[in-house]
């Protein structure tokens, strides 16, 4: 399985500083069947702890998943900013995560060649993911 962000979500990450291996740990988390929330539809909420405090405190972040398939960050939110998605959000996401969860190996690999996703690897370093 392999781990994707959009492009907007690498955004909130970078200014959420939070790393390659705290992203890998919450998709394998999911993976696993350790999720926050199944929203429905492929659709996960799983929250990531801040640096120095736990998960109540820390950032939400929505995961699209199937099993079998890759997992894709699309979204993500401090507690204190947002305290949940909209329906509208919700039903935006789930149209998304039947998207996203259907592309092909070479649909990945353009989306990924235009800039639209990244892969998360394991970047061994500080835990960042520039």
């Amino acid at each position: 399985m392999s781990v994707y962000k959009t492009k907007e979500f690498s955004k909130f990450a970078r200014k959420a500083d939070l790393g390659s291996a705290k992203l890998l740990e919450a998709a394998k988390a999911v993976a696993s069947g350790q999720w926050d929330a199944d929203l429905g539809g492929g659709v996960f909420k799983q929250r990531i702890a801040r640096e120095g405090g736990g998960k109540s405190g820390g950032f939400r972040t929505i995961i699209l998943f199937k099993v079998g398939g890759h997992s894709f960050f699309v979204h993500g939110f401090a507690k204190n900013e947002k305290a949940n998605i909209t329906p509208k959000e919700l039903k935006a996401l789930k149209k998304l995560a039947a998207t996203f969860l259907g592309l092909e190996a070479e649909a990945l690999k353009t989306a990924s060649a235009a800039g639209e996703i990244a892969e998360v690897k394991d970047d061994g370093d500080d835990g960042r993911q520039d």
